[in-house]
C-alpha cells in the first residue's frame, strides 16, 4: 500500500525557517484539504443518505479510531447532543483505550484486532446502525477488526482514510479516501489529515441532522440551553420567529425548553 500519510513532506528544513515562513507554509498546506475533500463529496452524499434513512427507523451511529482519529469521533459525537438536541447515544464516538485515551495515548490500544467489536458490542450494535472507522493510515488493526466482523453482521460500514487502496478502504462497505498528501511535518497525521477528517466529520453529522428536521432555515431549534449565551441566541430565534419583544420571547423559550417548542406553542 502507498501510505501518501508517510511520505516526506513537501517541505525541507524546517528548524531553519523563520516563524513566518513556518506558519506560511502550513497555512499553504492546509488550504488543499478542503480541495481534496470536494472530489469526494459524492461518496458522503451517499452515506449521509444511507445514516439519515437508518436513523429514522431508529438506527445509531457510531465513530471508531485511536489517537487523533478517535478523538475527532468523540468530538463530533459530543457535540450532537448540546447543538441539536438530540438524546445521548444516537451518535457514539468509540477510541481505542478508552475514555482514558481521549487525554493521554494508550499504548498499542490500536493494535488489538478484537477490541473494537468487543467495544461495539456494549451498546448492542446492530443492523440498523452504521459504523464509521475513522484512521488516516486505513491499517489500524482495532479498526478493521471490528469493522470486519460488523460486515458478518449486516451492519453498514464505512471509514473515512486519507491512503488510497488502504486495508480499511477494502473493509468497508462505503469507503471515504480523502487523499491530502504528506504531511508538513513527515508523518504528522494530526495536521492535514485530521483536518481532513474534522471536516468530513463536520459534513456528515451536520447534513444527517439537517435531514433528520433538527434545523429550520439555518438555525439550531433544538439546541440545549446549557449557558446565558445559547439562551440569548435562542431567545432572538424566538423574537424573529413570532415578531414578539425580547422578554416575551424570554418567557415563551424559559416555559417550554427549546425554541422548537416555545415557537410551537403559539401557532
Amino acid at each position: 500500500m502507498n501510505r501518501t500519510t508517510e511520505s516526506d513532506s513537501n517541505f525541507d528544513g524546517l528548524e531553519n525557517m523563520s516563524i513566518s515562513e513556518l506558519l506560511l507554509n502550513i497555512n499553504a498546506e492546509d488550504k488543499t484539504v478542503p480541495l481534496a475533500i470536494e472530489k469526494v463529496i459524492p461518496s458522503i452524499t451517499g452515506l449521509v443518505d444511507i445514516i439519515a434513512a437508518n436513523m429514522k427507523q431508529g438506527g445509531r451511529l457510531f465513530y471508531m479510531g485511536a489517537g487523533t482519529s478517535g478523538r475527532l469521533g468523540v468530538v463530533d459525537a459530543s457535540e450532537c447532543p448540546p447543538t441539536y438536541g438530540v438524546e445521548h447515544g444516537l451518535v457514539v464516538g468509540i477510541i481505542a483505550g478508552g475514555d482514558d485515551a481521549i487525554r493521554k495515548a494508550v499504548e498499542f490500544a490500536e493494535d488489538d484486532t478484537t477490541q473494537g467489536w468487543k467495544d461495539l458490542q456494549e451498546y448492542d450494535v446492530n443492523e440498523k446502525d452504521v459504523v464509521i472507522g475513522i484512521a488516516a493510515s486505513g491499517s489500524t488493526p482495532y479498526v478493521i477488526g471490528a469493522l470486519e466482523v460488523c460486515n458478518k453482521n449486516n451492519i453498514t460500514t464505512s471509514c473515512i482514510v486519507c491512503n488510497s487502496e488502504s486495508t480499511l478502504a477494502k473493509v468497508a462497505k462505503y469507503p471515504i479516501e480523502v487523499i491530502v498528501g504528506p504531511e508538513f511535518v513527515t508523518g504528522s497525521t494530526r495536521m492535514k489529515s485530521g483536518t481532513a477528517q474534522k471536516l468530513v466529520l463536520n459534513m456528515i453529522s451536520t447534513a444527517v441532522m439537517i435531514q433528520l428536521g433538527r434545523v429550520k432555515g439555518n438555525k439550531m431549534i433544538d439546541m440545549q440551553l446549557s449557558n446565558d449565551k445559547l439562551v440569548d441566541r435562542g431567545t432572538k430565534m424566538v423574537m424573529k420567529e413570532l415578531g414578539v419583544s425580547y422578554e416575551k420571547a424570554h418567557e415563551l423559550l424559559t416555559k417550554h425548553g427549546s425554541v422548537r417548542n416555545a415557537v410551537d406553542s403559539m401557532k
